[in-house]
């Protein structure tokens, strides 16, 4: 039987992992299924026992991974050893196998980013609010209600992802033994399925209403899936009756997720929203030179100012973009400085606008009502509702913003309506915008997917 430490042999593991697939940051595939992994053990036939949280997780790590995990782990110890991934149901078999240690640490269903600390993240005043609310309910100790449940709202990219695994960081760093869950509203989903499937509902009751920190990312895909919304809205009562904290975000505020029940919108808005907005030059510049920090390379200065001038709206592009610097400088230039011409060329296609295709009304309705959940038909429709009129001011809006078409013609599109109505939309829109943040970030949130639409 081997004598290696299980967690050090994982560790290893996953970095040849990353190395052999090339996993982008945003690679929700493997964020999902590979990283949740957890190593449990080496058996006595030398054998690295993985534990899956489902079995469906178990299938897709087989079919997707298992292959890649036994080349590394035979390439990096020893070509006898072999790998089994296990469910929950099936630890208990393997006790024996387990260090006092690992069996006593509390269970995170999804493991949090090692990157992804309040000490990672960079404080603007387009977060602020959300950094100081985050920090908050990470303090406060268990059985305390702060900002119950604090949702935070905002687009792609934007930082949201790294305050939740933030707060889970340092809840479990405060209050060690703490019972902290992370995941996706996907994975929620897929495993209420296959509980409902497997007849296990019960289990997956137990699983969600017996921990202290509840954190789900991207709630708003919960919308219009009646079970899981039925189900979830068991698991909220239950924790936030028992003052166990809950925290959720969102690409929108509760009460834009159109196809979100009223009773779950409502108690969304029960603790405290708060938004994160696209960060201003001297925050991305901050960003840049943060990750430069903890990566441990130097980058000139003029170099981040540019790359912080080319990329305005999303933080995941912009880390994308110095990693593409970094990397066609190794490529191109190894010894020598990274110069402004080198950057350019590495970023050719996020400078170069002139060959996106140009927008039209068809675009920009489809985007909103995918944004609302509507239909397109309901832009032609004589609907007065807020949930449909609302929309169609939008559209209206960012059709006259973003497009060179006329009034006319924008309520042609829009069913036959009359100049003075679209012109009525569009101011509208315009005094909210000034007025309303919320109507703010709704609009930049989708005019920011329309400019960076592929």
């Amino acid at each position: 039987m081997v004598e290696y430490d299980v967690n050090e042999v994982w560790e290893k593991i996953k970095e040849a992992v990353k190395k052999e697939i090339n996993p982008s940051p945003t690679d929700i595939s493997y964020n999902t299924w590979f990283e949740s992994l957890v190593p449990l053990c080496f058996d006595d036939n030398d054998t690295l026992i993985l534990k899956a949280f489902a079995d469906f997780h178990r299938d897709i790590v087989i079919n997707r991974y298992s292959l890649v995990i036994l080349n590394a782990i035979r390439q990096l110890f020893s070509p006898h050893l072999s790998i089994k991934v296990i469910l929950p149901d099936e630890v208990e078999k393997y006790k024996r196998f387990l260090k006092p240690k690992q069996d006593e640490k509390p269970e995170i269903v999804t493991q949090l980013n090692p990157k992804y600390t309040f000490e990672t993240f960079v404080v603007g005043n387009n977060n602020r609010l959300a950094h100081a609310a985050a920090l908050a309910v990470a303090e406060t100790p268990p059985g305390e209600r702060t900002y119950n449940p604090l949702f935070i709202y905002g687009g792609v990219g934007l930082g949201k992802t790294h305050l939740m695994h933030a707060i889970g960081h340092h809840v479990l760093k405060l209050y060690p033994g703490t019972k902290v869950m992370y995941v996706t509203s996907e994975i929620f989903t897929n495993e209420l399925i296959a509980a409902i499937r497997d007849e296990k509902t019960d289990e997956f009751r137990l699983k969600y209403r017996n921990v202290d920190v509840l954190l789900i990312d991207d709630i708003q895909f919960l919308g219009g899936k009646e079970r899981t919304q039925e189900e979830f809205f068991h698991t909220f009562n239950t924790l936030y009756e028992a003052n166990k904290k809950i925290i959720l975000s969102s690409d929108r505020p509760p009460k834009e997720i159109n196809t979100l029940e009223d009773r779950l919108r409502s108690r969304f808005e029960w603790g405290l929203i708060t938004d994160i907005q696209p960060p201003d030059f001297e925050t991305r510049i901050a960003i840049l030179s943060k990750k430069c920090q903890l990566e441990g390379t130097p980058v000139p200065q003029h170099i981040l100012e540019f790359i912080a001038s080319k990329i305005e709206t999303n933080i995941r592009e912009l880390e994308g973009a110095l990693n593409k610097i970094l990397a066609y400088s190794k490529l191109m230039a190894p010894d020598k400085e990274i110069t402004l011409d080198l950057a350019e060329k590495a970023l050719k296609e996020f400078i170069d606008t002139n060959t996106k295709k140009e927008l039209t009304i068809e675009d920009i309705q489809a985007e909103v009502a995918s944004y609302f959940g509507i239909r397109l038909e309901d832009f032609k429709s004589s609907r007065r509702s807020r949930n449909v009129a609302f929309p169609r001011q939008i559209a209206m809006y960012l059709a006259r913003e973003l497009t060179n078409v006329s009034l006319p013609k924008i309520g042609e599109a829009f069913g036959g309506k009359d100049h003075t109505t679209v012109l009525h939309a569009c101011e509208k829109i315009k005094e909210l915008i000034n007025t309303d943040s919320n109507t703010k970030n709704t609009v930049e949130t989708i005019k920011k997917r329309l400019i960076h639409r592929e």
